[in-house]
């Protein structure tokens, strides 16, 4: 094994040019296949052996014939080990240059683990059991489905051919060069070769597909106007109606703002039933999970209509970013993710202005989440070292993904959208069909905006964790200091090593008259001269990476003055000063004085975030005394209710996106917070719905919301009655929806039932998360969560290890909401003599999460018991 920098790589004695995959003898009852691969190789140096990477397969032998040489250099022997790497011997050792082509014949399964070439189990048009078939191939699961070299940067070619039934269809990440007939029913489709590309965005599906099709608007040069395809199985295809519109327009869009024409002769977006993520890039095949690409305007809740077209463009962008341009190697895929996450808000910011994806961005939809994952010690850098397999998976997470967006965003605002955008347009046509690194990005970026952009980045991107910026305030100026932010507040001298560039983002009108203005704090400590102390705000927008710290008398005054400030910063203000609680860089206390008096605010967003922290303070301090618990729930309660009144039950016809949202959210909260009259209203709706007698009694919006009251006030007969909607629904969300809000349960009985349910194969491997999520939220389960995972262990590892991602995620949305150091020891003692290896990061967050939460109500509790019973009225 050769290692670069201690990465698991393979020797470079050789190198692919081009693959031409052939699949045959499909067996869809047995669900395996045979496969011919045939790799085009160069030769870099004499090698007697050559290795490549495979996993779950059978490798019948094969040969290597040298170009311009005569016979065949037989493989000798396959030894396989424990790294996915096969070593194929040679009679005779290779060429030291030149090219030549290895064949090899293998055998796999159409495996039901959502990776490789897989099955997906669905309910067909006809109400009956049936399978789809797709790939998954990101990150090292190309090896799964046939013998490569699977890496990102061993770029190649691609023809790729599969023989199926006369029935199904069949596709690939080009069009169909050729169907023939096969006999007995079968037919060999062909396809047109794939341009230069890393192994794990090929990808394949076949099966009982239907289409709606529409074209792009501009006109390609000479490929005219290109086909735009949403697949599903048959009878779903009018659901992707609203992707297929959103598509079209946004591969014209980033053709223009990348300055390249999207490179394929299609574009096809198909719906997957079983998925481990959201979506998959795959070049030209994108692939989904249902919920992320499918909608119904007449059943769908509206906030999947958000998410269709946010993902959509997310894995549009990456048709440029991270297929025709790729990262150099895993530790890099944060240039493929932040990019791609940023600039898919920026597509739908760009289409939807009325939806404020930006102060959605600002939310709990992607930045806090970030910073929430940041602020732990077992965090890590957005470029982290990677060395196999098991390492890649577990770093599709949310700081690729959300903290290299947010720096990205804070980039791009800086040097100006339109500059950045330049920028990386002359990134991706300096490195077209190629890999290329952060350096490169940085270097592009730097020759168009005429400044060194990696003397001020490379921090953002190496190191861990980010700054909170302290205000303090003097008669003529502020000081400002930077330090690491930790939510368990018990930062070390040793962890606080970094001076990080921050970009101060101070509007104009902060400055008084006259005064030069500072845009950045470049060291620990600053002073910033020219401040108008009447109104100030740092991180104008929350384009910055950054918490911060302002004394207690700025905090309110910047609370008083919300109505000047953006949404975006009214959210930024809420959740800082939440962090600031958590953390004990603040107090608790005051946080709740500064929410307490936004009972009049309007917008959604700064509602989602205000409950967001409503709703967590409430599960934090859920096992502390009663008075505190139902001070908690009865200061929500009167929070919310003037809000929930005012905007009532009914959904104008014309009612704008943002106001429907915020109805779901308010009746939600106050329900949850025991307002009798919505629960009542609640309870009648749902009688009228679950009886058949007004199915439109609910309107879509406002399932999740009634459901979730119904299920916490109720008992057996409304848990039946949800429990029959989930295995009946027929709408797309309806399944998701059902899980979130059985998971409100309360009575124990109940409880345990529903964890039943989790680990049976009513639900799906994709969705197990789902009830984990639901159950740990809830303070009356989250106990009998974690034990059950213990009784039910070999289990749950049985089911769920299959791909670590799915592992990875069902623990850390499990565990991560106690507030108690016996439960923190008592997770570490359970795990101390399991392999760990594929999820062991998740459980130092889990740690470091319970560590933060007990040491906040240890400290605060007495002070949040104090203020409950002065400030809220009985």
């Amino acid at each position: 094994m050769a290692s670069i920098t201690d990465r698991e790589t393979l020797p470079s004695d050789v190198k692919p040019i081009h693959y031409d995959l052939d699949l045959t003898k499909l067996d869809l009852k047995a669900f395996t296949y045979d496969g011919q691969v045939r790799i085009s190789l160069e030769f870099k140096q004499q090698t007697s052996s050559i290795s490549l990477n495979y996993k779950e397969l059978t490798l019948h032998g094969g040969r290597l014939t040298v170009d311009g040489s005569d016979g065949d250099n037989t493989i000798s022997s396959i030894e396989c080990d424990k790294t996915q790497v096969a070593k194929l011997s040679l009679e005779n050792p290779t060429p030291g240059s030149g090219t030549g082509v290895l064949e090899i014949n293998f055998s796999g399964s159409i495996n039901h683990e959502m990776a490789g070439f897989y099955r997906s189990a669905f309910k067909n048009a006809e109400g009956k059991d049936d399978w789809m078939f797709s790939t998954q191939f990101e990150s090292c699961d190309a090896r799964r489905a046939f013998p490569c070299f699977d890496e990102p940067n061993l770029k190649a070619t691609y023809d790729f051919s599969i023989t199926i039934p006369q029935k199904f269809t069949a596709l690939s990440n080009q069009p169909v060069k050729e169907s023939i007939s096969a006999g007995n029913g079968l037919k060999k489709v062909s396809f047109e070769r794939v341009p230069k590309m890393s192994t794990y965005l090929l990808a394949w599906a076949c099966g009982d597909f239907e289409y709606v099709e529409d074209f792009t608007d501009r006109e390609y040069e000479g490929r005219g106007r290109l086909p735009v395809r949403v697949y599903t199985t048959k009878g779903l295809e009018e659901q992707g109606r609203f992707a297929l519109h959103n598509a079209k327009k946004i591969v014209d869009y980033f053709s223009e703002i990348f300055h390249i024409d999207y490179p394929l002769p299609k574009v096809d977006l198909l719906a997957v039933h079983e998925f481990s993520h959201g979506a998959m890039e795959n070049w030209g095949l994108i692939t989904y999970r249902t919920t992320a690409v499918l909608f119904d305007e007449k059943t769908s809740d509206s906030r999947y209509k958000n998410r269709v077209a946010y993902v959509v463009a997310h894995e549009l962008a990456h048709q440029w970013f991270g297929n025709l341009v790729t990262m150099d190697w895993w530790s890099e895929l944060w240039l493929n993710e932040g990019f791609a996450t940023w600039v898919g808000w920026y597509a739908i910011d760009h289409f939807y202005p009325e939806w404020d994806v930006w102060g959605q961005f600002v939310t709990q939809e992607s930045l806090q989440t970030a910073f929430a994952l940041d602020g732990l010690r077992g965090s890590h850098p957005i470029e982290v070292p990677v060395r196999n397999a098991l390492d890649i998976d577990q770093i599709f997470d949310h700081i690729s993904y959300l903290k290299g967006s947010g720096t990205i965003r804070m980039l791009s605002s800086h040097l100006g959208v339109e500059t950045f955008l330049l920028g990386v347009a002359r990134y991706l046509e300096k490195h077209a069909y190629r890999n290329a690194t952060t350096v490169d990005l940085w270097a592009a970026l730097g020759e168009e905006a005429k400044t060194d952009v990696a003397a001020f980045m490379n921090n953002w991107i190496k190191s861990i964790g980010f700054p909170v910026l302290t205000v303090t305030e003097k008669p003529d100026h502020i000081v400002i200091q930077q330090k690491r932010f930790l939510s368990t507040g018990d930062v070390k001298p040793e962890e606080d090593q970094t001076t990080w560039w921050v970009p101060l983002f101070l509007s104009d009108k902060s400055f008084t008259a006259g005064s030069e203005k500072t845009t950045a704090l470049t060291s620990k400590e600053a002073i910033i001269k020219g401040i108008d102390t009447n109104f100030y705000k740092l991180n104008n927008s929350q384009n910055g990476f950054y918490r911060v710290n302002y004394p207690a008398e700025r905090l309110v005054k910047l609370g008083e003055m919300r109505k000047q400030l953006s949404v975006a910063d009214r959210i930024g203000l809420i959740a800082d000063a939440a962090a600031m609680a958590l953390s004990g860089l603040g107090s608790t206390t005051g946080l709740l004085s500064f929410l307490a008096a936004l009972e009049d605010e309007e917008n959604y967003l700064v509602w989602a975030e205000l409950n967001e922290q409503l709703g967590k303070l409430r599960s934090v301090f859920s096992e502390s005394s009663q008075e505190i618990k139902d001070g908690l729930k009865k200061f929500t309660l009167d929070l919310v209710t003037p809000a929930a009144e005012k905007i009532g039950w009914e959904y104008a016809r014309d009612e704008d996106f943002l106001t429907g949202r915020l109805r779901a959210l308010l009746i939600s909260a106050a329900g949850g917070s025991g307002h009798k009259g919505i629960i009542a209203e609640a309870q009648r709706r749902f009688k009228f719905y679950t009886s058949g007698k007004d199915k439109s009694a609910i309107h879509p919006n406002l399932r999740l919301a009634v459901f979730r009251i119904v299920i916490a006030e109720g008992g057996q007969e409304e848990y039946d009655a949800v429990l029959n909607e989930y295995l009946s629904t027929s709408a797309v969300d309806g399944k998701e929806i059902c899980l979130s809000a059985l998971g409100r349960v309360r009575k124990p009985e109940l409880i345990q039932q529903f964890l039943e349910l989790m680990l049976s194969d009513k639900v799906k491997t994709q969705d197990k998360h789902t009830p984990a999520i639901s159950l740990s939220n809830n303070a009356h389960a989250r106990h009998a969560l974690w034990e059950f995972i213990k009784k039910n262990w070999e289990t749950i590892y049985k089911q769920l290890s299959g791909n670590m991602v799915v592992l990875d995620r069902f623990l850390k949305n499990s565990l991560n909401k106690f507030a108690s150091l016996d439960v923190k020891e008592d997770i570490e003692k359970f795990f101390a003599d399991k392999d760990t290896h594929g999820y062991e990061k998740g459980l130092a967050l889990i740690s470091d999460s319970i560590k933060g939460n007990a040491n906040w109500v240890q400290r605060d509790q007495e002070a949040v018991g104090k203020w409950v019973k002065e400030h809220v009225k009985a």
